[in-house]
């Protein structure tokens, strides 16, 4: 069967929705084809036994600008963390707190007991994040731009201080090496100072199902893409589709296969979800280990003391996140189980195990100089969409998306 559309989407994630919410805006007759049972791609919630489970421990930050140009974020029902992180460390029994005294004034007696925050420590923090914060700022790519270890390094950042910016980051990065670009790694220190990350009411997935509510055409489910070509798709069903453009949005690893664009490197996690009928901490904080025998946990969290809808009443859910690196096996349950229990300081013995998650392909690899954008065309009339061809993040995700749709709509127009 032979049909036709002006632009034929493949894939209903961020970047495709967002794409193809801005042509539709436009007058644009679109299609997006999407091989799972539901939008969302890597942002997917699942219901397991009353509990909310994200694909992954995931957070979206509102002050992200295309979050506050596309979504009612009011309509989402955010459960926000609080504005800092508690952390494990050898020298104390209990968390130590460090928190944005501007935004947690409550907390500033717990920041000032942790031990972190040295004067000349503090001072060094605030050299290396200022460019971040100055109102003129702009994420730009090029050939100054180099790694966050040596920014740290070169803004004299050492001692305990760095050892928790550096934890921390490893868990919005995905690397414990340093190794991404600071232009990158300074434009989420932003979005932090800017935005209180959230999740969700109904979980992570409400994001990606707002978007494709606003489609006046319905994505097509369960609708497999087995070859694209310029201006043509074909579908497992057998159907053939032309159209004036496609634009691959699927995860970098299927737009390889369907394209063969080379994808960026893997940023991989293991999240461990566990039901628990205590909550071992009582703060909405992001927990880190900062102890010298630490395992592989990057960060923990009681997500049923931020977001209360994520566990059924009187129990609690709490996730745990380890690097998955290229090549490397996934952690033990047992060795994650240990280490969590450490952190806390707690029993474990009445947690269960709801889920762990193996995400190979979390985040492309964003290392210095940053390529802030790849160009999309394939070739006349193939595109690509996706946080691999511009910043590893929802922001960059749905910038990408609607890139692809300006690129189109200025072509049309001349």
């Amino acid at each position: 069967m032979s049909t036709s559309a002006d632009v034929v989407v493949v894939g209903a994630g961020l970047a495709g929705l967002t794409c193809a919410r801005t042509l539709q805006d436009e007058g644009v007759e679109v299609r997006v084809l999407e091989a799972a049972d539901a939008v969302g791609g890597r942002v997917r919630t699942d219901e397991v036994d009353g509990f909310l489970l994200d694909r992954g421990f995931q957070l979206l930050n509102p002050a992200y600008p295309m979050v506050q140009a596309h979504v009612d974020v009011a309509a989402l029902g955010l459960q926000p963390f609080r504005a800092g992180l508690a952390a494990r460390s050898d020298r104390t029994d209990t968390l130590l707190v460090m928190a944005d005294p501007r935004r947690e004034p409550q907390l500033i007696g717990q920041t000032m007991r942790s031990g972190k925050l040295h004067p000349s420590s503090l001072a060094s923090l605030a050299r290396w994040a200022a460019p971040a914060m100055r109102a003129e700022w702009a994420l730009a790519s090029g050939q100054d731009d180099v790694s966050r270890r040596e920014s740290m390094d070169a803004a004299g950042l050492h001692g305990p201080l760095r050892r928790v910016v550096d934890t921390f980051l490893s868990g919005v990065l995905l690397e414990d090496d340093g190794s991404t670009s600071t232009a990158f790694t300074h434009l989420l220190s932003r979005m932090f100072a800017l935005g209180r990350p959230a999740l969700p009411e109904r979980g992570m997935q409400a994001l990606p199902e707002q978007l494709a509510a606003g489609l006046r055409t319905p994505v097509e489910l369960g609708t497999e893409v087995t070859s694209v070509g310029p201006r043509s798709v074909r579908t497992a069903g057998g159907e053939e589709i032309s159209a004036e453009l496609v634009v691959v949005a699927t995860g970098a690893e299927a737009a390889a296969e369907l394209t063969g664009h080379t994808a960026p490197e893997a940023k991989g996690v293991t999240t461990h979800w566990y039901a628990v009928p205590e909550a071992p901490m009582d703060q909405a904080l992001l927990v880190i280990d900062q102890r010298e025998a630490r395992g592989p946990v990057i960060n923990t969290a009681v997500m049923s003391n931020a977001a209360p809808s994520y566990a059924p009443p009187g129990r609690h859910l709490v996730q745990a996140s380890s690097l998955l690196r290229p090549g490397q096996e996934p952690v033990s349950d047992q060795t994650v189980l240990t280490q969590v229990g450490g952190i806390y300081g707690v029993p474990t013995g009445d947690w269960e195990l709801l889920r762990r998650d193996d995400i190979r392909y979390a985040l492309p690899a964003q290392p210095a100089p940053l390529q802030e954008r790849t160009a999309l065309e394939v070739e006349p009339g193939l595109i690509l969409a996706g946080d691999h061809v511009d910043t590893g993040s929802i922001q960059g995700a749905m910038v990408s998306g609607q890139r692809a749709a300006e690129g189109y709509l200025q072509r049309r127009s001349a």
